[in-house]
């Protein structure tokens, strides 16, 4: 059944669409408050444990001095992408490309400027005709100081044309696990240690050193009803509020076949119809939570003096509801780069239990030094 607005990519559309290009882009804001409630929800919507985020006093005894936010919250004020443009035409968001400068620090307001830079027309098996979307944002504190930016590309593809090639449909679905396999999933999770307060100084690093693994999964309905509870993602919302912005923008909707009500285009991570009629074969994660999990992996392995410079990551494959992700990293390079920082190179991988590598990337964070005593936390609260 075809659920979903069925656009077409047309030569009228893109030549619309190339006018575009170079504007700065409309943002409705979903947080602008770091505030304590927000970082919280946050945080249970990805599943970090971390008291550095979620426990005021551990927080003031840290190189913070309060309550901070981990740098993934920032997907939560904007979600680096606007979905504009090429109505009925469906965009799968495919990777973020981050630099970090500050801290995030309760009480902050932060800012979002997005701008639409271009995209490219390639050829897809998934789909025939493909589009990718370039978008580049920056968010600011209220003292106008820039906090991070990155780059986001998303690939945007004819409904009706995705569904026909069917390349997912030899997936079982949801995925078929024994209780054991469960059981040893679940205790490998509760297994899983922050590295917190105790600093990980450069010193004690070594080049091909493996991170302990971040397990996430197997994916359910209630995570992706909690990712979106801490994300505030600007179009979900209920009753004459959501029939009022689906009046203005009508393809950002679908009427549900099993309820009747009209729901957000966002329904196809929780709604089965939905997703079919976007092609695939079930409810999928959101590429911006998968990126947030290895942001967590790696804030867990640094420790709270440790820095995330940068974070890479490209989603390849789609992780579905009953999917587990191992998110694992290795460490490839550490140097004192320009800056005097001391820098640990790491590659990135999120692995599902196919053996598929849904998510290849890399990061470069900052250690303390024990023997010259540096520490790019407080580097960063005093400059």
């Amino acid at each position: 059944m075809t659920v979903l607005p069925q656009g077409k990519i047309t030569e009228e559309a893109l030549k619309k669409f190339q006018e575009r290009v170079g504007i700065q882009l409309r943002i409705d804001r979903q947080n602008e408050l770091a505030s304590r409630e927000s970082i919280l929800a946050w945080v249970r919507g990805i599943g970090d444990t971390n008291p550095l985020w979620r426990d005021e006093e551990y927080a003031a005894k840290s190189c913070y001095g309060k309550l901070a936010a981990p740098p993934s919250w920032l997907y939560s004020v904007f979600i680096t992408y606007v979905q504009q443009g090429l109505p009925g035409v469906h965009a799968f968001h495919s990777g973020n490309d981050w630099e970090f400068y500050k801290p995030i620090l309760v009480g902050d307001v932060i800012k979002p400027v997005c701008t639409f830079i271009g995209f490219d027309e390639k050829p897809s098996k998934f789909a025939g005709k493909m589009i990718m979307e370039y978008q580049d944002s920056k968010y600011y504190n209220q003292k106008d100081e820039l906090i991070a930016k990155t780059g986001s590309w998303l690939v945007r593809v004819e409904r009706a044309a995705t569904a026909k090639t069917g390349k997912y449909s030899k997936i079982e679905l949801p995925h078929p696990w024994k209780e054991e396999e469960l059981k040893k999933v679940e205790e490998d999770i509760l297994k899983e240690k922050e590295r917190g307060s105790e600093p990980r100084y450069w010193e004690d690093v070594n080049e091909g050193e493996e991170l302990p693994p971040v397990i996430k999964g197997p994916l359910g309905q209630t995570d992706e009803l909690a990712f979106f509870g801490g994300l505030s993602a600007p179009t979900v919302m209920a009753h004459r509020m959501a029939l009022t912005y689906y009046d203005t923008h009508p393809t950002w909707a679908f009427r549900d076949p099993a309820t009747f009500a009209k729901e957000p285009i966002a329904g196809v991570h929780w709604n089965l119809e939905a997703a079919k009629s976007a092609g695939l074969p079930f409810c999928y994660d959101i590429g911006i939570q998968r990126q947030s999990w290895l942001i967590h992996l790696l804030t867990n392995w640094i420790g709270d003096d440790g820095w995330i410079k940068t974070n890479y990551a490209e989603y390849r494959f789609f992780v579905y509801l009953s999917d587990v992700v191992w998110f694992r990293g290795k460490v490839t390079k550490k140097y004192v780069d320009k800056n005097g920082e001391y820098c640990v190179d790491i590659d990135t991988s999120a692995i599902n239990q196919r053996g598929e590598e849904t998510m290849p990337g890399h990061s470069t964070v900052i250690l303390p030094s024990r023997d010259s005593g540096t520490s790019p936390i407080k580097k960063r609260i005093t400059a």
